[in-house]
């Protein structure tokens, strides 16, 4: 109740970071703050909790479900319900006595004078791209001679700008003057930041829209911009501290864990932040600028911008439309598509039969790609698909009813899905992780999995499959060696060319279709080498024959991947695989034990052409019309049996590399699902 209330009492733990006669100073200042949204909300109550007696604040908005991943005030409660309202109420609630003067319109230049009358400081909480807003509240200021502070939430992060009295204005720094908006955002952005610390982070940059008007954001980026601005309030208004004006100014990352301090005289005219800005319009040519900052395009295999993850098409009329009509299985499909497959070929395709029925449409790259020996290796993609398509059902409580159709051919395996409700399903845990699975090609720590991670590993394959672990220095160190003879193989084999050739993209960080060059493990000046090496056959030969052409990526790609991680696995089926069902179950635990690794934190990278090369050898079947590669093809499959034992590499049907570590910053994508729609 108010009548409990205690200013001193409340702000009482404030004290020895402030003196009394302090902070009876800040119980009588008065601080504006326009837009209550990402950071003025923060703003506000942060100040009010460090014992700010009066405020006025602005904002015509309400709060919508888009506000809450940030926003304080954004609560269920508070949906469609005016911000100035919902943050005046919960700032008094902190503060009864507090002096609250709300100006429901926003700010604009009639009521700018009210705004500031008798205001101590402003800081800035508008929307980022509140142009025109923005520019005439600092205008304001600097005529006012109010201190004005901005700090941007930019990804995990702020940046930092005072703009003080008598010192560099907000116009003189960002040089906005009658530019077109665009122009403007790259002033702004490059401004507040000109180190850019938080780009390197930026996963989608299709996120950006300002056609839309809206950008990613996230609550740690809002929270620190309130602790570093309140920091700067308490300093300007008791007149201590070294209080840093523009064109100085501060960039902490929490992510990155950076902290810098900028300088850049002259503001946006400084020759540093010219080099930056011409950069980021080069960077936002014509293509770009309608991925970036209008409408959103679909992806193209030939470009680097991740396609957005929301589900179908954005445009409705041009649906296809068994989508239109189907929207729960279109949702099912849209995380099944990210299911593995080798060389990102994604060997299926989807029919939509009814409300609730489904056919997978399968085929195989083994008249074309070495690797695909009968199909196998594409079989146990489509059965990871499967299990995929399973997942993502219990998400909707459906349970799923796969049989394969016997009359067609092993080319091209046909399966047909049936959904049924099933009110006691529970959704599958692994449904997260099925976007965020990748391959890591590069180091990962040697820490060794601990007993709990290879427990629930183990538990993913059960019953019917095991799996084999090759761990410690001297098991890495093992696989290491022949991992690097293998890929002598592949990169001396004419047939591999082929293969490498046409599944490359190069100069790309992301390929729907393809794998990306960034990808492969291998550092740029190898990637260029391998890119022109590449570009005949001829040129492959003389490097491997003269200038030892092989070391390189067999160094990058396999003996240091394979010692720099916690350990190799191999998965076991329960008798060695004979049938399509055989690879195709086989497909679906393995797409299990790889969720259930990605769960776990754990990275992992498929070692799957050792197991086809042994199957070529042990079979005797004839892949390559050099003999030199069928000479060491068989004494690798020697080798192979000598690391597991000649019974259990009989049964091996997936084996690869796992350990903790980071993410992969490059990766495979998959086609959009309207391109992956089975067309008679």
């Amino acid at each position: 109740m108010v009548q409990d209330f205690s200013y001193r009492e409340a702000t009482s733990r404030n004290i020895g970071w402030v003196t009394p006669v302090e902070q009876e100073i800040l119980r009588y200042k008065r601080i504006a703050i326009a837009g209550l949204g990402g950071v003025g909300g923060i703003h506000l109550l942060t100040l009010a909790r460090l014992g700010i007696g009066a405020f006025h604040i602005a904002d015509f908005d309400v709060f919508d479900l888009v506000n809450f991943n940030r926003q304080v005030g954004a609560t269920v409660s508070s949906l469609n319900r005016p911000k100035s309202e919902v943050l005046a109420a919960m700032a008094r609630d902190i503060n009864p006595e507090l002096n609250i003067k709300i100006f429901p319109q926003g700010v604009n230049p009639d009521n700018l004078p009210e705004f500031f009358e008798d205001v101590d400081l402003y800081i800035d909480g508008l929307d980022f791209f509140a142009f025109s807003a923005r520019a005439v509240t600092f205008s304001a200021c600097e005529e006012r001679g109010i201190p004005a502070i901005t700090a941007a939430p930019l990804g995990m992060g702020s940046a930092l700008l005072n703009f003080l009295p008598g010192k560099m204005t907000f116009e003189e720094y960002f040089q906005w003057g009658d530019l077109p908006e665009v122009e403007k955002a790259l002033r702004f952005l490059i401004g507040l930041a000109p180190t850019g610390l938080h780009a390197r982070y930026l996963l989608d940059p299709s996120s950006i829209n300002l056609k839309e008007r809206r950008g990613p954001s996230t609550i740690m980026g809002c929270q620190l911009c309130a602790g570093i601005a309140a920091t700067e309030a308490l300093k300007i208004l008791l007149n201590r501290g070294t209080v840093l004006a523009a064109p100085h100014g501060v960039h902490f990352d929490a992510y990155r864990n950076k902290l810098i301090r900028t300088w850049r005289p002259g503001g946006n005219s400084n020759p540093l932040q010219q080099l930056s800005l011409a950069i980021a319009r080069r960077r936002l040519s014509k293509k770009n600028t309608n991925k970036l900052f209008g409408d959103p395009e679909p992806y193209s295999s030939t470009g680097t911008i991740i396609p957005s993850e929301s589900t179908g098409c954005e445009d409705e009329s041009k649906r296809p439309p068994e989508l239109k009509s189907h929207a729960l299985i279109e949702q099912i499909l849209d995380l099944a598509r990210w299911a593995p497959s080798g060389d990102n070929t994604q060997p299926w395709r989807f029919q939509i039969v009814g409300d609730n029925s489904l056919t997978i449409h399968g085929f195989d790259t083994r008249d074309h790609c070495v690797y695909d020996l009968d199909g196998r290796p594409s079989q146990i993609s489509i059965g990871a698909l499967l299990e995929t398509i399973s997942i993502a059902a219990t998400g909707h409580g459906l349970k799923t009813s796969i049989q394969r159709r016997p009359d067609c051919s092993d080319t091209k395996p046909t399966f047909d899905i049936h959904f049924g409700s099933d009110p006691h399903l529970k959704p599958d845990p692994l449904i997260p992780y099925i976007r965020y699975r990748s391959v890591q090609r590069r180091p990962m720590s040697t820490r060794p999995l601990t007993g709990r991670e290879k427990s629930a590993l183990e538990a993913a394959v059960k019953p019917q499959y095991d799996i084999l672990w090759l761990e410690g220095f001297s098991r890495r160190l093992e696989m290491a060696r022949f991992l690097f003879d293998n890929a002598k193989l592949r990169l001396i084999m004419p047939e591999a060319y082929q293969v490498h050739r046409a599944i490359i993209q190069w100069n790309s960080r992301y390929s729907a279709d393809k794998v990306p060059d960034q990808a492969l493990g291998v550092d740029p000046f190898t990637a260029r080498l391998m890119h022109w090496i590449m570009g005949s056959w001829d040129r492959v030969e003389f490097f491997n024959t003269f200038l030892a052409g092989t070391w390189a990526p067999r160094l990058q790609m396999d003996l240091i991947p394979a010692m720099a991680c916690g350990g190799h696995f191999v998965i076991l089926a329960p008798h060695a695989p004979r049938s399509i069902d055989d690879y195709v179950s086989a497909g679906r635990v393995m797409q299990r034990f790889w969720l259930t690794a990605t769960k776990l934190g754990l990275q992992l990278q498929p070692e799957i052409t050792p197991l086809v090369f042994a199957r070529y050898s042990r079979e005797s079947i004839p892949f390559s019309k050099t003999k030199q590669c069928i000479t060491l093809a068989t004494s690798l499959t020697r080798r192979l049996g000598h690391i597991l034992g000649e019974e259990v590499a009989s049964r091996a049907v997936f084996m690869g590399r796992i350990g903790a570590g980071k993410r992969p910053a490059s990766r495979s994508i998959r086609l959009e699902l309207e391109q992956m729609l089975w067309r008679a």
